[in-house]
């Protein structure tokens, strides 16, 4: 690591310090020293917020249960909190101040750069100065002079020491007054990924093999294999800090592994998912969910799945007894072996193709016109709500061309999360949305778009008209679903679940009568399903498949319910699937013979990248299938997208998806994209039996 590269690791330490502070101004966490420990006070995104807000809950649950575990010996020795990589971190001042090291001390190292930043700051600082209590001196040490040291009182030392070089930090260390006989937490979070791999297994195997009641904590990245570890791995790239390690120790088995080869006898670890759900009360949860305005939950979900916290330990179980969850806190689902592969393809390429757009919505009109309105994306070179409208169309039945149609015009809104649906081949209806995560988009739309004439798409004509006061949605909300329904035979738009600015999830339903545009009462009978959002709706025999979504306790649900058609109205049937499916949302879904198709979204249940599910609407039976994106740009995210399915081809036309990905960037996919589903039609022998 050269100067250059440590300066870039170092700049990631003052940009986690800042989000810290941040965390901490706006109520998630109770820490007045962060602020006192960095200059400016930036306003970071809810979504920071979150992030660093359970990996602040982890570090501080390891933490308390190291200070709490009752002595082995039952005396009091002094218990000793070395922090790796410490930066601007406030723990030894949130600990002072609580009162939690009676009997207990702190060391932290990080660059020398670093810490003697930190000790001028604390120097500088009355109320850092006064609870770190009066420096001591050489003589008070009891030892020879210690370069590496730059602060140090009874109970606090910074040290300047490279993490990379092993003898001089022992050195350090044991000249400032460490004990490696005492009980010790070693705390490294976020930091042996940027060491070499040769340096993070050299620590590992020297604090396993240097202090005899030692726990190792780490929270760390993983999972670089997926579409968002590579988003996330660029990003450190491009700061010159790159990610190592992942590829050896890619989640939280290979981790635990990692730990017990290096010498250390017991080893637990959970991502942060599992954290958040086993480890923090629900009452807890609810506090923090209702801090802010909040609507990015994918992104959320999967930089959770994106990290883990560690604790090993040389003596006893204590690594299992600090992060062993509650039996069935939070049950794996994963998903059943796979059944066969879907091959993606890029439908087309160059100018108009690309769709860099999420959260917006997609229509067919007849067979030749898709329609894509709406959403966040990228136009015009910068990200903003989307004001032009995207047409996929194809003349005498050939090749699907594509065209960005001007805008909308001032009625249009740039909404996001809302359903469009088809009334004709030249009508599409545009019902909910929202303009922010408090602001529902109001007012429902016509679409209408002529038919390509001539050669090119200079004919395409995209116009918007409101919909008449008297059919004005009486319950705005984004994030829900619509499907078509008979009842009696008159067909209605059924509009299910969702959420709004004031709500968080909406179970509630409503019909409207397609002819004449009118909101009415149908009776609905049997017990209803979970209120959610961001789940499927398909029509189905009349009725509607509802599938998986997001519960009022923001978790992904596994459950599928059929809105069954009976003589008078409507009735909720529980469909019992087998195997039962891993719990998604942010997913898309069609009906394809007989077989309900689950395409992508996000599961926190399971390692893995959701596929295809495809749910045998006959058996009940589920299977799954991996797509296999050799042909199409990587990484493919498939959440926050749109599918249209194409019967002519049997395919599936896969329409943007992507998002913010924490702090590491936003990713759209740039192109449309088809799956091959023939694989899911039964073949025929000569003899017309389906093999």
């Amino acid at each position: 690591m050269g100067p250059r590269r440590a300066g870039a690791v170092q700049s990631t330490n003052d940009s986690s310090s800042l989000s810290k502070s941040s965390l901490a101004a706006h109520g998630y966490v109770r820490d007045p020293f962060a602020a006192l420990l960095v200059a400016g006070a930036p306003r970071r995104a809810p979504l920071i917020h979150r992030g660093y807000y359970v990996r602040a809950q982890a570090v501080r649950h390891c933490v308390r249960a190291f200070l709490e575990r009752a002595p082995a010996d039952g005396g009091e020795p002094l218990r000793q909190i070395l922090s790796l990589g410490a930066g601007s971190d406030s723990l030894y001042f949130r600990l002072k101040a609580s009162g939690r090291l009676v009997q207990a001390a702190v060391w932290e190292v990080d660059f020398p750069d670093v810490a003697e930043r930190k000790a001028a700051k604390i120097r500088a600082t009355p109320e850092l100065a006064a609870l770190a209590g009066p420096p001591l001196s050489v003589a008070d040490l009891g030892s020879c002079p210690n370069s590496a040291l730059h602060f140090a009182s009874e109970d606090y030392r910074l040290l300047g020491s490279d993490l990379r070089d092993l003898p001089a930090l022992c050195d350090a260390l044991l000249a400032s007054g460490l004990e490696v006989g005492a009980p010790t937490l070693l705390l490294a979070e976020a930091v042996l990924s940027y060491l070499e791999p040769g340096s993070a297994a050299d620590l590992l195997v020297w604090a396993a093999g240097s202090f005899a009641d030692a726990l190792f904590v780490l929270y760390e990245q993983m999972g670089p294999h997926d579409p968002f570890g590579q988003v996330m791995q660029r990003h450190f790239q491009r700061l010159n800090s790159p990610l190592h390690g992942l590829a050896s120790f890619p989640d939280v088995a290979a981790q635990r592994r990692r730990f017990l080869d290096a010498g250390w006898r017991a080893c637990s670890a959970v991502d942060m998912n599992e954290f958040y759900r086993s480890f923090l009360p629900a009452e807890e949860r609810r506090r923090v969910e209702t801090l802010e305005p909040f609507d990015e939950f994918e992104e959320w979900h999967l930089k959770c799945s994106h990290y883990f916290i560690l604790a090993a330990s040389t003596a006893g179980d204590l690594a299992q007894a600090v992060l062993l969850p509650p039996v069935d806190a939070f049950p794996r689902v994963e998903p059943v072996t796979l059944t066969g592969v879907l091959s993606a393809s890029l439908l087309g390429e160059g100018e108009g193709y690309d769709l860099k757009r999420f959260g917006h919505a997609s229509a067919r009109l007849g067979p030749n016109v898709i329609l894509s309105t709406g959403g966040f994306g990228e136009q015009e070179g910068r990200h903003g709500r989307m004001s032009k409208c995207h047409v996929l169309f194809r003349q005498d039945g050939c090749r699907w061309n594509a065209s960005h149609v001007c805008g909308l015009g001032a009625q249009w809104d740039g909404r996001l999360f809302h359903t469009m649906t088809t009334f004709s081949d030249s009508l599409v209806l545009v019902l909910g949305g929202r303009l922010s995560p408090v602001t529902p988009a109001l007012g429902m739309y016509w679409l209408s778009c002529s038919s390509p004439e001539g050669n090119g798409a200079d004919s395409l004509k995209v116009t918007i008209t409101e919909v008449g006061i008297e059919a004005e949605f009486p319950s705005p909300r984004w994030r829900h679903s619509a499907a078509k329904v008979l009842c009696q035979r008159q067909t209605y738009l059924f509009v299910y679940g969702g959420r709004n600015g004031k709500d968080p999830v909406l179970g509630d339903w409503h019909f409207l009568h397609m002819d004449t545009m009118t909101w009415v009462s149908l009776p609905v009978k049997g017990p209803e399903p979970y209120a959610r959002h961001s789940h499927s709706a398909c029509s189905w025999k009349g009725g509607a498949l509802i599938a998986g979504g997001l519960s009022v306790s923001e978790e992904p649900l596994g459950s599928v319910h059929f809105l069954k058609p009976i003589s008078d109205g409507f009735c909720w049937e529980k469909l019992e699937v087998q195997p039962p499916i891993t719990p998604r949302y942010s997913h898309t879904a069609h009906v394809f013979d007989g077989k309900l198709l689950l395409v992508g979204g996000v599961w926190i249940h399971s390692s893995s990248v959701p596929g295809v599910t495809v749910i045998d609407l006959t058996t009940k039976l589920s299977s799954e299938y991996h797509i296999d994106t050799t042909c199409v740009p990587w990484p493919l995210m498939l959440h926050n997208h749109t599918s249209i399915f194409l019967p002519e081809e049997q395919q599936l036309l896969l329409l943007g998806g992507g998002g913010n990905c924490f702090s590491f960037g936003t990713h759209f996919n740039p192109h449309p994209v088809t799956l091959d589903v023939t694989s899911l039609k039964p073949r025929q022998c000569c003899c017309g039996v389906h093999n």
